[in-house]
C-alpha cells in the first residue's frame, strides 16, 4: 500500500526514540514532511492501520494525531480522514518551479519604469555619496530618529491625519510590530480576539507565545459587531486585532458605521485596539481608519510591504500616547533592537523625494489593470474589490480548500488554502490568490484561464483518496 516506506521509517524512528511514544510518533510524522516522504495535502492512512504498523496502540496514534495537528503539521476530519496540512513543511506550496506559477506571495507588482533594481541601485548611490558610511552601518536609534518618523507620519497622513513624531516608532516589518505589541500587551494565556479567518501571521504569533485567539464570526462587511460584543462579554480578551480595509484573506472592508460600531463595544469592554492596516494607502480615497476614528484607544500598524517592496523592511507603529509608546518600544528593543541603517534612508529618501508616492501610483494603477484582466476573465465568481492584491474565492461544493490547492498544484497552479487563516472550526471551501506575485499581466491572464478550467473540473468520487 502507498506509504509502507514511510510508516516503516517511523517505526524504526519510534524504537530508537527514549521518551514519550506520542511525541516521537509526532516527530517522525514532521520529519517525513520536512524529507518529503510525505507530501503536502497527501491523505494519510486510517489511525488503526498505522497503528497496526508501528505495533502500538490506537489511543496513542490518536493522541500524536492530536498534537501533530496542534503543531500545525495535520488536518483531520471525521468522516475525510488525515491530511498532511499543506503550509505544514517548509512552505512547498509557497515554492515555485518553472512547471509552477505562484500564486501565493501576498505582495505588489514590481514597478517597471522605471525598474525596481534600477531605482535602488540609483538611490543607494546617491545616499553613500551624501552621507557617511560609519553612521549608516552602526547600530540605530530604536524606533527610528526623528527625521525618519517625520517622514514616516508625511507618508502615513492620508489615512491617519496629523499625529506627533513622539507617537510614531518605525521598525523592521509589521510582523516585528505585531509581536512587540503583543508581548507588551499580552501574557501567555490570555485572549486576543480576530477575525475567525485571520492573518497567518497573528496565528503565528499567538503560537510562539502562547495567546489564545478567540475567532469573531463574519459577514460580507468584516467582523460581526454582535458576535464580538458577545465574545468580550464571554472571555474578556486583552486586546482587539483586526484588519478592516481589505482584510486578509476576505478582502472585506468595513462601513464607516461597522468602525464606529467596533470601537464603541472596545470601549464598553475596555478592550485595546491594534489595527493592522496593510492596505488602505492602494485605495485613491480609503475609508477613515480607527486610529482617525478614535486615537486614544487604537495602536496602529502600516508596513509599506504591500504597498512599495517586502524588501524595505519597513513598518509604522502609531501610538496612543507616550506612556504607551515607552512601553511598545521595549518590546522592540527586546525583539530586534533597531532597523538597517541603509533601508532607513532607502526609504526616508524616496519619501522624501516624491519617489515613494510615484511608485504607490504605479502599483495601483497596475493592480487595477490586473483586477480588469480578473473580471474578464473568471467574471461573477470573484467579488469587485480592486485594488487588492489578493482575492478570496469560493470554491464549488464538491471541492473542499486542500483537495482543490493540492489539484490546482499538480496543475501548475500555487494557491493558499483557508486552513491557512482558520482560528478555529472547519475552514471555509474557499481559496486566496494573489494577484501581485505573477510578473506580468500575461502571465496572470494564462494562470487565471487555467484557474478557471480547474474550478470547473469536477472530480470522480473518491478523488481525496488519491490526493
Amino acid at each position: 500500500m502507498a506509504g509502507e516506506a514511510y510508516l516503516e521509517g517511523w517505526k524504526a524512528a519510534i524504537s530508537r526514540d527514549t521518551g514519550a511514544l506520542y511525541l516521537a510518533i509526532v516527530e517522525a510524522i514532521a520529519h517525513s514532511i520536512r524529507k518529503g516522504e510525505v507530501q503536502e495535502g497527501e491523505k494519510l492512512p486510517p489511525q488503526r492501520v498505522i497503528a497496526a504498523r508501528l505495533g502500538t496502540n490506537l489511543s496513542t496514534v490518536t493522541r500524536a494525531i492530536a498534537e501533530a495537528q496542534k503543531r500545525g503539521l495535520l488536518d483531520a476530519t471525521i468522516g475525510r480522514g488525515t491530511f498532511v496540512k499543506l503550509n505544514a513543511g517548509e512552505g512547498s506550496w509557497r515554492q515555485t518551479s518553472a512547471s509552477v506559477i505562484d500564486l501565493t506571495m501576498n505582495s505588489p507588482p514590481m514597478p517597471r519604469d522605471p525598474g525596481l533594481q534600477e531605482m535602488i541601485q540609483g538611490e543607494i548611490a546617491s545616499i553613500f555619496r551624501q552621507q557617511d558610511a560609519q553612521s549608516l552601518m552602526s547600530y540605530r536609534v530604536t524606533g527610528g530618529t526623528q527625521q525618519d518618523r517625520l517622514l514616516g507620519l508625511q507618508w502615513l497622513m492620508p489615512v491617519l491625519g496629523r499625529r506627533r513624531a513622539s507617537e510614531v516608532l518605525i521598525v523592521p516589518g509589521a510582523q516585528v510590530a505585531l509581536s512587540a505589541i503583543m508581548s507588551s500587551l499580552v501574557r501567555p494565556g490570555e485572549a486576543i480576539v480576530t477575525d475567525q479567518l485571520t492573518y497567518p501571521g497573528m496565528r503565528a504569533i499567538a503560537a510562539q507565545f502562547g495567546y489564545v485567539l478567540l475567532g469573531v464570526d463574519q459577514d460580507q462587511e468584516g467582523m460581526i459587531p454582535e458576535a464580538l460584543d458577545e465574545i468580550c462579554a464571554r472571555h474578556r480578551p486583552r486586546v482587539l486585532y483586526c484588519t478592516p480595509t481589505l482584510q486578509n484573506p476576505t478582502t472585506a472592508t468595513w462601513s464607516v458605521a461597522r468602525r464606529e460600531a467596533i470601537l464603541a463595544i472596545a470601549r464598553r469592554h475596555q478592550i485595546q485596539v491594534v489595527e493592522d492596516d496593510p492596505y488602505s494607502l492602494l485605495l485613491k480615497t480609503p475609508p477613515p481608519t480607527l486610529a482617525m476614528l478614535d486615537p486614544t484607544r487604537v495602536i496602529y500598524v502600516a508596513t509599506l510591504s504591500k504597498v512599495l517592496s517586502p524588501g524595505l523592511r519597513t513598518a509604522y507603529i502609531v501610538l496612543p500616547g507616550a506612556e504607551m509608546t515607552r512601553r511598545i518600544t521595549s518590546g522592540i528593543r527586546a525583539i530586534c533592537l533597531a532597523k538597517a541603517g541603509i533601508l532607513d534612508a532607502l526609504v526616508s529618501r524616496w519619501i522624501d523625494t516624491g519617489l515613494a508616492q510615484q511608485c504607490l501610483r504605479d502599483i495601483r494603477e497596475e493592480l487595477t489593470q490586473r483586477h480588469l484582466v480578473l473580471r474578464q476573465i473568471m467574471g461573477a465568481r470573484v467579488p469587485d474589490s480592486t485594488p487588492s492584491p489578493h482575492v478570496w474565492l469560493s470554491l464549488p461544493e464538491w471541492w473542499s480548500s486542500a483537495d482543490f490547492v493540492a489539484f490546482a498544484r499538480k496543475q501548475g497552479l500555487a494557491l493558499v488554502p483557508s486552513s491557512v487563516f482558520a482560528v478555529s472550526g472547519d475552514p471555509p471551501a474557499a481559496i486566496r490568490m494573489a494577484l501581485g506575485s505573477a510578473p506580468d499581466v500575461t502571465e496572470l491572464k494564462d494562470s487565471l484561464i487555467n484557474l478557471r478550467s480547474v474550478l470547473d473540473y469536477r472530480p470522480a468520487e473518491g478523488f481525496s483518496d488519491i490526493v
